[in-house]
């Protein structure tokens, strides 16, 4: 049994490294943003004294805030348990705001430090989470509101070939102004799929209230399984009067960076959390998000980099799903080594120490593949000093 709590980091390095980006497999938009050609990924490494390491992808935007708030006190702290150092971590990015790239940042960071407390144990990250299953179930997710319609018709097949029970495609077409269209294209992938296969939708929160409900109605007999981010994620009025006027399952959790938001979210009816580990402000953060949907009997899914927190995934409960965003995320997987082996709609997670992604650094080092690198130690990292807050 394993206590993160208890483990001891006195870090030496932190350095992140960029990695040239890669050409979508299918360059996608949603309703507010797009299209994605291309996408990118950037990677924080900590290394202790003792030459233990651990990676995590990381915001490559915000280095004035590793710098000014976080890195002063890792690299600084020795011989402190992560019981004692995680609250100084968490607080020293108050003035940062807690709903905001610095929350996501200290949990890149700790998802670095779980890679290296596991590769130091010597076991796979989800065994160090004391977890018996290797497997995660998947589902697919994309269905750009760009696609064409045998874009999408290709795409769909491709997962149902892949073995998922689930699809989720987009909606809100041009900020959400061509609603008659999105139904058109929801009816159009639901014949494609068949009946045995879920079907979710994604607005990325272009819609009101009315619009959504209004959709909700015309989409009543293609059985979605559930509506993500139908209206904005900060109005929880809006959110509350949704989830009490349709039985359809609504979900958020991915615009949301602290863990203190999800019990609301519950409160206000919604019935699928979908929290993202590297954007809340700590591993734990999503844990507690995991455990609070086991607790409600809501439904659980975590996005993101999904082949680093496939292990993290592992640990919930055995219908919940990592999203494996295929058109983006397939096209970074030549960077890796090792990944999580992808059949019969589930990762299964390699038996490697720490997290199951592997990148060769050497090897894209020497293809001229690394586009910029920032390394910090003690020498050019000052002592946490904080900053008065007027």
């Amino acid at each position: 049994m394993h206590n993160f709590d208890t483990e001891i980091f006195n870090i030496s390095s932190v350095q992140i490294r960029e990695l040239a980006p890669v050409a979508a497999t299918t360059p996608i938009q949603d309703a507010t943003m797009g299209p994605f050609t291309s996408f990118g990924l950037a990677v924080i490494t900590i290394t202790d004294e003792d030459g233990h390491s651990g990676e995590a992808p990381v915001f490559r935007s915000y280095n004035h805030i590793l710098e000014n708030c976080l890195l002063p006190i890792l690299l600084h702290s020795q011989d402190i348990p992560y019981g004692v150092l995680y609250p100084q971590l968490y607080w020293a990015i108050r003035n940062e705001g807690f709903r905001g790239p610095a929350a996501a940042l200290l949990g890149q960071i700790e998802l670095a430090l779980y890679d290296l407390a596991a590769r130091r144990a010597g076991v796979p990250l989800h065994r160090y989470l004391n977890t018996t299953t290797n497997s995660v179930k998947v589902y697919g997710s994309g269905g750009g509101t760009n696609y064409s319609l045998e874009e999408l018709e290709r795409e769909a097949t491709y997962f149902a070939n892949a073995g998922v029970d689930c699809y989720k495609m987009k909606v809100g077409t041009d900020f959400g102004t061509r609603l008659t269209e999105d139904v058109a294209r929801v009816k159009f992938v639901r014949r494609i799929l068949g009946n045995n296969i879920r079907l979710a939708v994604d607005a990325n929160q272009i819609w009101s209230c009315e619009e959504a409900l209004r959709f909700i109605d015309l989409t009543a007999g293609e059985n979605l399984a559930w509506f993500e981010e139908p209206v904005h994620s900060a109005d929880l009025q809006q959110i509350g009067e949704l989830c009490k006027r349709t039985p359809l399952a609504i979900s958020y959790g991915e615009s949301e960076r602290s863990a203190k938001v999800f019990p609301t979210l519950v409160e206000l009816g919604v019935r699928h959390l979908q929290p993202v580990p590297t954007h809340l402000a700590g591993i734990r953060e999503w844990m507690n998000v995991r455990d609070l949907a086991a607790r409600q009997q809501v439904e659980f899914s975590s996005g993101g980099y999904s082949l680093y927190t496939a292990a993290l995934m592992a640990s919930a409960g055995a219908q919940c799903q990592v999203e494996y965003l295929y058109c983006i995320m397939r096209g970074l997987e030549v960077y890796f080594q090792v990944r999580p082996d992808w059949k019969n709609g589930r990762f299964y997670l390699p038996e490697i120490p720490g997290i199951p992604v592997r990148i060769d650094w050497d090897y894209w080092q020497n293809s001229n593949a690394i586009t910029k690198k920032s390394l910090w130690t003690k020498k050019n990292i000052r002592k946490y000093q904080p900053i008065v807050s007027l």
